[in-house]
């Protein structure tokens, strides 16, 4: 079986740092991960990058050749990319093979994912050629600080996890700059409160908007369909908790069999 993850989330919200620690972490453990660049505006990346879309067109390119700004420069350039999504990445995909994991670091802009089409083509082509395909979501922790950012990160997570169709992973990243906050998320997985954050959002908004707050509270605290893996880059045992609910929402690893380590019994009689 093949093994990809689309990386998402909001701009600077930890995706490139996420797939890079992922890839230090999987070399120290002696697996195999290949990192993908689907953004055609990224500029420098601290991990080896094993599939460039920028090969095919780069958002300086969009810009240069038809006098577009950044944002529609870059809605033209994945335009571009599913119209030549089927050839481009079957050639990019054909040298991989069983066993083989592949995390996409995706662009940041949210509308890439709410008004195009073109990561459901992509999905489609992945699971067309064998591929497992996942999703790991991306948030800065420090939203978790402000109420309506913190709200606004999970409903967009909520809105990925529709749009896609994808297990699903969502991953609180930066804890590691919380400070001695961080221990809060210490105890695993972090489920949004929505009590909670209505009452802040109510505490700092006016009183007309509280049935609104109420309503989208409601949609965080009645369907509980959101929460969050912390992720300490500095804590070996969160990358590696952090890893693990990845790889379990594809089933990696599932099929391979179990290998036990061929040693004497020190007991045992000899002959």
């Amino acid at each position: 079986m093949k093994f990809a993850q689309l990386v998402i989330g909001p701009a600077g919200s930890g995706k490139s740092t996420f797939c890079e620690t992922m890839k230090q972490f999987c070399d120290s453990s002696g697996r195999s991960l290949h990192l993908a660049n689907l953004d055609p505006a990224a500029e420098v990346f601290n991990y080896p990058v094993s599939i460039d879309v920028r090969e095919l067109i780069s958002l300086d390119e969009a810009m240069d050749e038809l006098d577009l700004g950044p944002n529609g420069g870059l809605l033209y350039c994945m335009e571009y990319l599913e119209e030549n999504l089927q050839e481009w990445l079957h050639e990019q995909l054909s040298a991989y093979g069983d066993d083989d994991y592949i995390f996409f670091d995706c662009p940041g802009q949210i509308e890439l994912y709410s008004h195009l089409s073109v990561f459901q083509s992509i999905i489609r082509e992945l699971r067309a050629d064998g591929w497992h395909v996942g999703c790991v979501y991306c948030l800065d922790a420090q939203f978790t600080e402000d109420a309506s950012k913190y709200i606004a990160g999970c409903l967009t997570a909520l809105s990925s996890m529709v749009q896609l169709e994808l297990p699903h992973v969502n991953v609180l990243t930066k804890i590691d700059l919380l400070g001695a906050q961080a221990t809060m998320y210490e105890d695993g997985l972090v489920i949004p409160d929505g009590r909670s954050l209505l009452d802040s959002l109510d505490a700092t908004s006016s009183h007309k908007f509280q049935k609104l707050n109420a309503a989208v509270a409601s949609l965080l605290e009645d369907y509980s369909m959101v929460a969050f893996v912390p992720l300490d880059i500095t804590d070996e045992d969160s990358i590696e908790m952090c890893m693990l609910q990845v790889d379990m929402s594809v089933q990696y690893g599932e099929d391979q069999d179990v290998k036990i380590a061929d040693e004497e019994d020190p007991e045992a009689p000899e002959d």
